[in-house]
């Protein structure tokens, strides 16, 4: 499911397109809502609340009993939709490997490239922080 929120809408429309879409009912959605966002002091102090994101949500039960479910950040109700069948293939053992190979391989290759671009980005603006101690006389 990680991948599947990670990818961007049109990775993710794209990657689909390598797999039969299957016949399936809507259980939930897709429908937006709001999450509240929390964080800590320095990484690990006191909890606080840094805000809002809107999150839309799906389900889904394929034909042959599986159900699928999605959260992606945005509101995006289409991409949600997509992941969840995408996700109720995946836990289909006559489906996964397909699954596996055909979307999800592709799109955490496609994830990890841009995260190593990123990476490299905020690598150049990198600053090395020292302390230089005096000498005492």
């Amino acid at each position: 499911m990680r991948i599947f929120s990670l990818a961007p809408a049109e990775a993710l429309r794209s990657a689909a397109q390598n797999v039969n879409k299957p016949a399936y009912e809507r259980l939930r959605g897709p429908e937006t809502g709001l999450v509240m966002l929390r964080g800590r002091t320095g990484g690990g102090g006191e909890a606080f609340n840094v805000g809002e994101a809107t999150v839309t949500r799906c389900s889904v039960r394929l034909a042959s009993g599986e159900v699928g479910h999605a959260y992606i950040l945005g509101r995006d109700g289409e991409r949600a939709e997509c992941a969840a069948w995408l996700d109720g293939l995946w836990q289909n053992p006559a489906t996964r490997a397909t699954v596996e190979d055909r979307v999800l391989a592709p799109l955490a290759a496609a994830i990890a490239a841009e995260e190593r671009t990123v990476a490299a980005k905020s690598a150049r603006t990198k600053v090395e922080f020292f302390t230089m101690v005096r000498g005492e006389d």
